[in-house]
């Protein structure tokens, strides 16, 4: 059973708590807001703002699961304090470790920071959890899959075109790299896992994983540069590094380019063009 009193006054308390650097958001010169306000919190929970202000009053629907998770993540939620609102809102919360999609609030606030440059943040599968404006702009919105599509692995090998911006020489390191991976992380969740299913999925579809499957290859990685082929900018050559939460099995990844060189200038465009995906955005109504 909700607890609307408790729910109402634990976010206010979140909120008020939360400052807008933690959340990459611009303080201003006019703020008297102790924390943040509820139309910020409700951008970065992608709901509307009279949606959550109906929560903070005790008023309005019960929200769904969905609808905690998100603003358990909007208000950067320890694992602990988001098990505690999945509570209060008469929700069970999820399960924790390699299957959940919560990042961690020191995650959130290294990638809020990384607005000029490619990043991501990825489950262990591949799948984008969140993507800055230039990952975008590089990749496309790859957090826009479901099922196992979500998955950058997976559609590699199902998808024709996700191969169309990695150049074509490269094509079979990508393919073993990512046999290799699925089989590192086959064993260590166990036949029942995620992992598990979409190497059914994958052998029962593509005669080319079936191939690669059989080399029985592990530990196969990149040599630290991608080589992609970008339909607006063209060839570009980005080094990518890899932060580890361990304890939510999530990846960091962080795209860039020698100074000075091409790809660099081309990462800067690319900045330009993801800035243009900020201002288009309207946050969902609940």
């Amino acid at each position: 059973m909700i607890d609307r009193a408790g729910l109402a006054e634990f976010l206010r308390s979140r909120r008020e708590s939360l400052q807008p650097e933690d959340a990459g958001l611009p303080r201003g010169q006019r703020r008297r807001t102790a924390g943040l306000r509820r139309e910020e919190v409700a951008t970065l929970c992608h709901i509307s703002t009279d949606y959550y202000s109906r929560l903070e009053r005790q008023r309005g629907p019960h929200p769904s699961e969905q609808m905690i998770a998100s603003i358990a993540q909007g208000l950067h939620l320890s694992l602990d304090e988001r098990d505690h609102l999945f509570r209060l809102a008469g929700h069970n919360p999820p399960a924790r470790g390699a299957i959940s999609e919560h990042i961690s609030p020191g995650l959130l606030r290294i990638f809020d920071r990384l607005t000029d440059t490619p990043a991501e943040i990825v489950t262990e599968l591949g799948e984008a959890l969140r993507q800055t404006p230039p990952a975008v702009a590089l990749t496309g919105d790859t957090t826009r899959y479901t099922g196992p599509a979500r998955s950058i692995g997976y559609r590699w090998f199902t998808d024709p075109d996700t191969r169309a911006l990695y150049h074509p020489d490269d094509h079979a390191l990508h393919s073993r790299v990512f046999a290799s991976g699925l089989r590192k992380l086959v064993t260590l969740r166990g036949p029942e896992s995620r992992a598990a299913h979409l190497l059914d999925l994958l052998l029962a579809g593509s005669e080319e994983f079936r191939g690669v499957w059989n080399e029985h290859e592990i530990g196969v990685a990149y040599n630290g540069v991608k080589r992609y082929v970008h339909p607006e900018v063209g060839a570009l050559e980005l080094t990518c590094q890899t932060l580890l939460d361990p304890g939510q099995s999530h990846l960091l990844l962080v795209y860039t380019a020698v100074p000075g060189s091409e790809s660099h200038e081309k990462l800067r465009l690319l900045s330009v063009i993801g800035a243009q995906h900020i201002t288009s955005r309207v946050p969902p109504t609940a």
